[in-house]
């Protein structure tokens, strides 16, 4: 152990020279750190995403009341349409906020919170 300390301190060359001398508690950290990097921005990304969806869905919900008293006559205003419309965007943002709440808490547990 002490002879690799030595060869490792007098490594004075390019990243690729010393990349051979490091150990393995030295990969097996630089492998783990790649790992979080990567995960963490992925979750951060969906929650994101997430985020985005939930505005968009609420959108979508509020332009269905958006009536344009030329565009909708009486007659051919199909309610049934509208109601199942209406509660699939309904469900659809429910469904979506209790996966984003989720995907927050379990961030905060992985990731500390950060």
């Amino acid at each position: 152990m002490e002879e690799e300390t030595k060869l490792t301190k007098e490594v004075k060359g390019g990243a690729f020279e010393e990349s051979l001398y490091r150990n393995n508690k030295q990969i097996r950290k630089d492998r783990a750190q790649a790992i979080v990097e990567r995960a963490k921005l992925i979750y951060r990304r969906e929650i994101e995403d997430l985020e985005v969806e939930i505005l968009e869905k609420g959108r979508d919900q509020s332009n269905m009341l958006d009536f344009s008293p030329t565009d909708v006559l009486a007659t051919s205003f199909d309610a049934k349409k509208f109601v199942i419309a209406d509660i699939a965007l309904a469900v659809s943002v429910k469904n979506l906020e209790i996966k984003l709440e989720i995907a927050k808490k379990r961030f905060e547990y992985l990731f500390g919170g950060e």
